[in-house]
């Protein structure tokens, strides 16, 4: 174990991750996998009417917190629990496609497919998870695309986000659509800078990296 390179998906300082050895994986929910592009991008930013949202299970500690602040409170701040599925009402996704910001808060681990979902339908993440190194870190920018919100910050969410000027907000929705090809799977081969060619790259780099300084 002190040799090899750990690729982790629960990327977690606190559980013995290793910067500059190990690798950070992005955890990727594909919900079909013969077309998993089919969903890709969302609404222009002007069209997005929703400043805040998630919706999921209520893994860890952190997510009750979260609902405990927010749930039903503001109609800005769209926070639910487990969302059912009711027809002719906007679904998950469309709900990603209609935000400004998603929430991705951290679940039982770091780590949350939130994360890339929120980069699959050009919505900005907000990343709520002490102690995450963030996938592709090596390379990738993250303060340029992501919003980073300290859990102990939670109460104050809805002042962080509207405190982000418009002017802001457009950089980082750009940078989030063109970050996107990063983070795509292709279903018959691997395409240039997409998620495989990054994880290998990310196992390369750290691999170099050791080797420069070992």
């Amino acid at each position: 174990m002190a040799n090899c390179i750990r690729a982790l998906c629960n990327s977690d300082v606190k559980e013995g991750y290793i910067f500059g050895k190990d690798v950070s994986l992005p955890e990727t929910y594909v919900r079909n996998p013969q077309k998993p592009l089919r969903d890709l991008g969302g609404k222009p930013p002007s069209k997005r009417s929703i400043l805040a949202f998630f919706a999921g299970n209520m893994h860890g500690y952190l997510r009750p917190i979260l609902l405990q602040h927010w749930e039903n409170k503001d109609p800005d701040m769209k926070i639910l629990g487990n969302m059912p599925k009711v027809k002719g009402k906007m679904d998950y996704i469309q709900h990603m496609k209609s935000s400004k910001y998603c929430l991705c808060p951290r679940g039982y681990e770091v780590n949350s497919p939130r994360v890339v979902e929120a980069i699959f339908y050009e919505c900005v993440p907000v990343i709520i998870s002490d102690n995450f190194v963030p996938p592709f870190f090596e390379v990738l920018n993250w303060e340029s695309f992501a919003v980073f919100v300290s859990e102990k910050d939670i109460p104050n969410l809805k002042n962080i986000l509207l405190s982000i000027p418009q002017k802001r907000y457009l950089q980082l929705q750009l940078r989030v659509k063109k970050v996107q090809q990063h983070f795509l799977w292709h279903p018959k081969k691997p395409q240039k800078y997409d998620v495989f060619h990054m994880i290998l790259h990310s196992v390369w780099y750290n691999r170099v990296f050791q080797t420069k300084h070992g």
